[in-house]
């Protein structure tokens, strides 16, 4: 691991129990970082622990950790400090959305999907704060291409307003990390290869309402995850160090093409 883009870093990694969150997990401790990695399902969060030893990563995982409630994510975040005395790095990943038309989206569905997709950002970011300041730290937000382009065939409305504020909220913390020392960016990803979307096509085959969205890409699929993390890989590195207040899409330029 000597030598790594994140060799000696801290990194707090949500969601790791699978998708993008295990893939981001196996990448940065290839890297170099000490990942510190919380998830709602201890099994998975397990078996992503296991993937990352097995390739002499380091890796450390508390499951479950539900990031809706601030006591979670304060426990999990001053267990981490006690620790290891620093963190370099918050990448917040988890997310957790419930979809349905504008329309017919019940109150309980639409906030549950901002506590799940925009509060557990603000608090997490919030709980690490100072000790990304003491650190010189970074923060790497997901938010999503849902947070920047409708979809008509997406009933997506209570998951595009939490993405696009998550994409609101990290140009204002950067702003405000100046004086803090903390560089704060977001990645937005588009369709891509996640368990999630990979159950649609199992059900809805040609018919799935993302096929639309995917069609617009470079090779016409659905991305790999690892492709976000590499994005990610950058952003946290100390290669971006001059970067803060980016959003950077990874959507295939479906975002970009009629």
């Amino acid at each position: 691991m000597a030598g790594g883009r994140l060799e000696g870093k801290v990194v707090l990694l949500t969601g790791i129990g699978g998708g993008m969150g295990r893939v981001t997990a196996q990448l940065f401790a290839r890297e170099g970082a000490t990942v510190v990695g919380c998830d709602l399902n201890p099994g998975s969060a397990a078996e992503t622990v296991r993937l990352v030893q097995a390739d002499g990563g380091s890796i450390e995982s508390s499951a479950p950790v539900d990031l809706s409630d601030r006591g979670d994510i304060d426990r999990w975040i001053t267990d981490t400090v006690a620790r290891h005395d620093r963190i370099d790095v918050l990448y917040n990943n988890a997310s957790l959305p419930r979809f349905a038309p504008f329309a017919q989206t019940s109150d309980d569905d639409y906030q549950f999907t901002i506590q799940n997709e925009l509060h557990l950002v603000w608090h997490a970011c919030q709980a690490a704060w100072p000790h990304l300041a003491a650190a010189g730290g970074a923060i790497v937000n997901i938010g999503s291409g849902a947070g920047v382009q409708g979809a008509r065939a997406l009933p997506q409305a209570a998951h595009a307003a939490a993405k696009g504020a998550v994409i609101a909220l990290t140009r204002q913390l950067a702003a405000e990390g100046i004086a803090a020392g903390i560089r704060v960016n977001c990645l937005s990803p588009g369709v891509m290869a996640t368990p999630p979307v990979l159950a649609m096509f199992d059900e809805f085959g040609e018919d799935a309402p993302v096929a639309p969205i995917f069609e617009r890409t470079i090779d016409g699929k659905p991305g790999d995850p690892l492709a976000v993390a590499y994005a990610g890989l950058y952003l946290a590195s100390d290669e971006a160090k001059w970067v803060t207040g980016a959003h950077l899409v990874v959507d295939g330029g479906a975002s970009a093409i009629m």
